[in-house]
């Protein structure tokens, strides 16, 4: 299976400081709704792993988190788009929980969900975290420089990123990138 996992805020969608906490406030990235669909018509599913500490916070419910993401799949399938799962972690920081990113607890439940190893499969982000947990299960890290990156753009990457990590413009740049090479032989 060729699996992809994306971040949400920042890497698909505008982030924000005040939390995304309803439709209206989901704003796609540039040309990465089309991103996500190209890696669709190219065999490739994908995946969401993000953090919703504003669950946890009690900035939102998960009746309004759900309306955000009846909103993104509409949007993604206008553009013949599809997200085949989302996996978010609903703790609020100091909640000690495994699936808070950087930990990795959500890759391990795409991990099971999807039954594959994640050895290799590209995780693409725009935080240190998001590439931290995906590379802690053995994910090739993927930095795009949107969202929080954005700050990145021009510079040498931090010591502090996972070895490896491959940097690119946006979601639309990684799309073209992965569609463009072999894909990578699979762990036994």
């Amino acid at each position: 299976m060729k699996l992809v996992i994306l971040d949400r805020d920042g890497t698909i969608n505008a982030d924000s400081e005040e939390f995304i906490k309803t439709p209206d406030e989901w704003q796609p990235l540039p040309g990465a709704l089309e991103a996500i669909a190209r890696l669709n018509h190219a065999g490739w599913h994908v995946a969401i792993a993000s953090n919703q500490s504003g669950l946890g916070r009690g900035l939102f419910d998960v009746a309004s988190l759900n309306a955000i993401h009846v909103k993104m799949n509409k949007s993604l399938a206008a553009v013949g788009g599809r997200v085949d799962a989302v996996f978010y972690c609903p703790h609020s920081p100091d909640e000690g929980c495994q699936c808070r990113k950087p930990l990795p607890g959500l890759f391990e439940q795409i991990g099971d969900r999807f039954g594959v190893d994640l050895k290799l499969t590209p995780v693409v982000g725009d935080s240190l975290r998001d590439l931290q947990a995906g590379a802690a299960v053995g994910c090739a890290p993927h930095l795009v420089l949107t969202g929080k990156a954005g700050v990145l753009r021009g510079q040498p990457l931090p010591d502090t990123f996972p070895a490896n990590t491959q940097v690119h413009e946006d979601l639309a740049a990684f799309a073209d990138w992965l569609i463009a090479r072999p894909p990578a032989p699979r762990p036994a």
